[in-house]
């Protein structure tokens, strides 16, 4: 199968400045050389912490943050260095669900205009009438009523908002959609409700997301794939399931630990990391979680790990990959 998405090499990084001059002294690796694809129809799971660089990787694909470098492949078409009257070409194909509905919907609009906007803006819609009954047709697809196509976005509920978002984001059919931590602001049961719209979106349109988190307990029921990242890098990419009960990465086990269990007799051992975080160091010569890992040899400050493959779908930077450890 093609893939619809292929990220090769991708990097974004940010110059720190000092001095009288504001010559640059160091950069921020907020993205270091991260490669992945994307099938049609697939979810892949980003996840890590916070600061890691998760939302830099979606907003640089869509090209809403230009990357430092890297190639960024969609639909057959390189997207990276594409000018803006292209990519007003492929806009159409690839959309963002942001993570905080209130701040991403404009207050001063009603909901007519927030989800009608692109349809009309790229001529879909001829006239005020067939652009109403597009957008009704969308917000009952999200389990809105027609009712609210004249109430702006602080009458509504975070819950509600974000079905906003999504109608918006669903209306010019894309075939890619980049989920920025689209839940972590909602209530637990309206979590569990829009992740199940999500993928009945997903399964009736056909759409592939990147589905951005640091919930593994919610990217497992969403995604195929998960990619775990940590400071900039993907240290380990797997199907779902076999990263849930085999992970080969010291850093995916610490976060697997994590989750809440609520059957005693089941519960992870814990993983406390210990150490400092700092993102702003070069890591060209050693591992990116050498600081904090627990099964930390010498070899790993000095020498960046290879990517091994597991088999041709589990990948992991770690020289210790596989230990029983892990």
């Amino acid at each position: 199968m093609d893939n619809l998405l292929q990220v090769s090499d991708l990097k974004k990084y940010y110059p720190v400045r000092s001095g009288l001059l504001g010559r640059v002294t160091k950069w921020v690796r907020a993205v270091d050389r991260v490669s992945f694809t994307i099938r049609p129809g697939e979810t892949l799971g980003l996840v890590g912490e916070s600061g890691c660089g998760k939302t830099t990787v979606g907003r640089s694909i869509l090209q809403l943050i230009k990357p430092t470098g890297g190639s960024v492949n969609f639909e057959g078409f390189e997207l990276v260095g594409m000018s803006e009257r292209e990519l007003l070409k492929r806009r159409t194909r690839m959309q963002i669900i942001f993570q905080d509905p209130y701040s991403s919907l404009n207050p001063r609009r009603v909901v007519l205009d927030l989800v009608g906007e692109g349809i009309a803006e790229h001529g879909i819609v001829k006239d005020l009438a067939a652009k109403k009954e597009r957008v009704v047709a969308l917000l009952e697809r999200v389990g809105l009523s027609s009712q609210i196509l004249y109430r702006y976005p602080h009458e509504f509920s975070g819950g509600q908002r974000q079905r906003i978002a999504i109608a918006r984001a669903i209306s010019l059919h894309p075939a890619l959609l980049v989920c920025d931590e689209p839940v972590s602001a909602l209530d637990v049961s309206i979590q569990a409700q829009i992740i199940n719209l999500l993928i009945e979106l997903r399964n009736e349109l056909q759409m592939a997301y990147l589905f951005i988190a640091h919930d593994l307990g919610v990217v497992k029921h969403i995604s195929h794939r998960i990619a775990v990242m940590y400071l900039g890098q993907i240290v380990e990419l797997s199907p779902a399931t076999e990263l849930f009960e085999k992970p080969m990465h010291p850093y995916t086990a610490a976060l697997l630990s994590a989750i809440p269990i609520p059957d005693p007799e089941n519960r992870r051992q814990r993983i406390i990391l210990t150490g400092e975080v700092d993102n702003t160091i070069d890591f060209s010569n050693g591992c990116c979680f050498a600081a904090r890992c627990p099964m930390v040899m010498d070899q790993c400050r000095h020498q960046e790990p290879p990517v091994r493959f597991i088999n041709p779908e589990h990948f992991v930077k770690c020289f210790r990959a596989g230990d029983a450890n892990v």
